[in-house]
Parts: C-alpha cells; sequence; structure tokens
C-alpha cells in the first residue's frame, strides 16, 4: 500500500500527466452529465426500462438510452463509421491511397469517418424516436398530433449529442490519458456496475445464498484474471542482431558481437475491436426492428452463434490491418537482424504470417468464449444485469481499457526515469531496454 501511494504521489508531481488527468476526469464527468439532459418534452417516466438487446445498448450508453437523453446514441454510430470506414480501406483504392499518405491521410480519413457518423446518427435518430419513445412520454402526444418541429428538434438534438461525445473521445485521445472513445464507453459500462452488484448481493442475501454470492464473486475474479491473460499474452519469436566489423583501416580490428531480442506477436493482437465490432453490428436488427427475437434476445442460441462468429471473423480481419509481417520483415533487414533459420526477406513474412495465423485462431475462439460467458452466467441463476460483467464485451473492454491506460500512464513515469507502476513488468508495453521490434504486434489501440 505504502508503494501504492507513493506511485500516486510521482503520477501527481509531473505537471504534464497530472494534467492529463485532470483533463480526461472532466470531460468524462462532462459526458456522464450529458447523459442525464433529457430530450426536450419527453416525459422520462414513461419510458419503459430497457432489456434484452436494448439493454445492452442502454449498458454501453451509460443508461442515456433508456432515459431519452441529448446522449441517447452513445458512441456506437461512430464506431459504426469506423468499422466501415476501414473496411472501406480494403476495397476502395482512394482509402488505401490516403491510408498510405500517413499523418496527412489519417487526418482526412478521420474526417470521412465524423461526415459518416453525422449520416449514420441522420438515420438512427428518426427510428430511435418512433421505436423506443413511446408516444405517450411525449408531452402533448397523447391523442394529439406530434409537432414537427418537436421532431426536427428531437433528431437534431440526438446528432449533437452524438458528435459532441466524438468530439470529446478525440479530445480525451489528443489531450487526455488513453483512448478517448474507448474510455466513454468504460464509463458508460462502469456506470451500471454498483447498481448491478447491489442487486444481486440483494437478491442472493435476502434467500440465504451467502456462499453461492461468495462463489459467484471468486468465479468473476477468475473470469477477469483469465481475461487479463488473453489481452497480454505473447508469443514471442528470437531475433538475432548480425556481428559488425569496426576499427580504422590499417588498423586492428574489433568484432562487435550479435545481440538476441525477439518480437511479441500478441495472441490477441486485435484488442477489443473485434468485440466492439461484432457488437456495433449486432445492435442493427435492435435498431432496424425490435421484433427480431432470434437477434434480439442476448440469451438465445442463434444471436450468440452469430456474436461468437463475427468476432473470430473479426479478429483475423483487424490483425490482419494492424500487423504487416512485410513491414517486419523490412525492418529487421534493414537494422541488419534476422529470425535464426529463417531467410530474410520473403522467407521471413511468410514465417510470421504463419505463425500469426496459428496464433490468432486460438486467440479468437477463446476471445469468442469468453464473449458469450455471461449467457452461462445467467443460466447458472445470476440475475441479467450482473451476469453481463462475467466476460462478454463489458468485461473485455473494461480490462482492454484500464491496461491501455495504465500502459500510457507507464510510459510517462519511465519516460521521466520512474519506475513504472508495476516493478515486475507486467503492463504490457513497459519499455525493457529492447529492440523496436518488441512494438510489433502491440500497436492495437481500441476505438
Amino acid at each position: 500500500m505504502k508503494a501504492l501511494i507513493e506511485k500516486i504521489k510521482q503520477i501527481w508531481s509531473i505537471e504534464e500527466l497530472r494534467n492529463r488527468i485532470i483533463l480526461t476526469l472532466s470531460l468524462v464527468l462532462i459526458y456522464r452529465i450529458g447523459s442525464f439532459i433529457v430530450l426536450p418534452g419527453v416525459d422520462q417516466s414513461k419510458i419503459a426500462p430497457s432489456d434484452g438487446i436494448l439493454g445492452f445498448i442502454n449498458m454501453f450508453s451509460g443508461g442515456a438510452f433508456s432515459r431519452a437523453s441529448l446522449m441517447a446514441l452513445g458512441i456506437m454510430p461512430y464506431i459504426s463509421a469506423s468499422i466501415i470506414m476501414q473496411l472501406a480501406g480494403i476495397a476502395v483504392p482512394a482509402i488505401q491511397k490516403m491510408q498510405s499518405e500517413g499523418e496527412s491521410g489519417r487526418k482526412k480519413i478521420n474526417q470521412f469517418t465524423r461526415i459518416l457518423t453525422i449520416a449514420i446518427c441522420a438515420l438512427q435518430a428518426p427510428g430511435y424516436l418512433t421505436q423506443f419513445v413511446p408516444r405517450e412520454a411525449i408531452m402533448g402526444g397523447g391523442t394529439e398530433a406530434i409537432p414537427a418541429l418537436w421532431w426536427i428538434t428531437s433528431v437534431i438534438l440526438l446528432i449533437a449529442g452524438c458528435v459532441f461525445a466524438m468530439w470529446l473521445g478525440e479530445k480525451i485521445t489528443d489531450k487526455g490519458i488513453g483512448n478517448g472513445i474507448s474510455i466513454l464507453i468504460m464509463i458508460g459500462i462502469i456506470a451500471g456496475l454498483p447498481g448491478a452488484f447491489a442487486t444481486e448481493v440483494l437478491g442472493k442475501l435476502g434467500n440465504g445464498g451467502f456462499v453461492i454470492l461468495l462463489l459467484e464473486i471468486v468465479f468473476l475474479v477468475v473470469v477477469t484474471i483469465f481475461s487479463i491473460l488473453l489481452v497480454q499474452g505473447t508469443r514471442r519469436i528470437p531475433i538475432q542482431s548480425t556481428k559488425r566489423v569496426v576499427g580504422a583501416r590499417g588498423n586492428s580490428n574489433m568484432v562487435e558481437g550479435g545481440s538476441r531480442s525477439y518480437i511479441p506477436l500478441k495472441v490477441n493482437a486485435a484488442g477489443v475491436m473485434p468485440i466492439i465490432f461484432a457488437q456495433a453490428l449486432m445492435f442493427i436488427p435492435a435498431l432496424v426492428s425490435p421484433n427480431s427475437a432470434e437477434f434480439t434476445n442476448i440469451n438465445g442460441f442463434w444471436y450468440n452463434f452469430l456474436f461468437a462468429l463475427m468476432i473470430i471473423v473479426f479478429t483475423y480481419f483487424y490483425t490482419a490491418i494492424t500487423v504487416n509481417p512485410k513491414k517486419i520483415a523490412e525492418d529487421l533487414n534493414r537494422s541488419g537482424s534476422f529470425i535464426p533459420g529463417v531467410k530474410p526477406g520473403e522467407k521471413t513474412a511468410n514465417f510470421i504470417d504463419t505463425l500469426l495465423s496459428r496464433i490468432t485462431l486460438p486467440g479468437s475462439i477463446l476471445l469468442a468464449l469468453i464473449a458469450i460467458l455471461p449467457v452461462f452466467a445467467y443460466q447458472a441463476g445470476i440475475k441479467q444485469e450482473f451476469a453481463l460483467f462475467y466476460g462478454g464485451t463489458s468485461l473485455l473492454i473494461l480490462v482492454g481499457v484500464m491496461l491501455d491506460t495504465l500502459q500510457q500512464i507507464e510510459s510517462h513515469l519511465l519516460s521521466r526515469h520512474y519506475d513504472g507502476l508495476m516493478k515486475t513488468g507486467k503492463v504490457k508495453g513497459r519499455s525493457s531496454g529492447g529492440t523496436a521490434f518488441q512494438s510489433a504486434g502491440n500497436n492495437t489501440s481500441s476505438i
């Protein structure tokens, strides 16, 4: 405990890091306040609680969805726009060109993503008002026609709320700590955790189930540890640096011995992105038709089968666009390094690609398994609200975002000659005196 307090003091003593943390917390607070501001002319008390897939959407928005607030659409339209842009980067040459243009290309892609976010909001906002805000909840909408002005202003406010949330996320990423969009999603999830845990505790203790409650907590801890291991697991490929001959011509030369290092390929190089991508697409049936029972029942077989399948597919997809074996092979060749027993160049790229495919398969299956664990928790008698934290999207996003944020704090500490948050080096990305290739496969940050 004394060491932890000392680390907190060190963090607080670094002005830049302190300012980044304060800014992040301030912007998160603004986001949470916005989620409680109800659309004008809506009686929140007459909106039925969300359950099933709608409850999932509500959890991602921190309860804003069921409150008909300005932030009701949350950050998911931006996620959907990001998915579309990344898919387009595979098939559209113009976007491929922008991706290869470095920072200027990234800015152009971000601008197109923002425009696409607004377009998606413009489509989702009328559907949300029609499907999920009952007529009796709209003031003056009993037997009378709802004014067109209310529809127009409500759609504009929902779009503005989503764009504002997107702006907050980008500001956190640029000037705060951690990945802003991911943090906003995480905050929305955490907001529902205390209430869900309290409901579970009261339900179990009321029925004399103290032992069962204790077992549930132990199982939750085990699943959390397993999720951390999956997120941080790596397969190290040893690399050897070639020997160099140094010394002036005509003088005795000295041979510098080559050093050994490694390339860490992550078992789950895609991080939480496959979960977020798959979940965003699973929201579509509920937004289009809430009566499509097969794909809106989060405890149903077909929902979870499709969800798991999409996670596996997106894991391969996102790994393919974030880890480039050819570039790693080129970097190795330029630095005079090689993988023992593998020829440089194309052979090295093929070796890395094959190994990456092999470790991605079990990684994607384990990721999908954790994602559907809440269904088994619910079937075991855990209440729906609390069961969502037994693995699933909630836990994986919490773990991934927490580790990513800790890694950034760790980097700030190490750059100023402080020890990291964990001296044992368990937070991946901590400098260990290796080569730049140690970051290969570890460059994925969640949206």
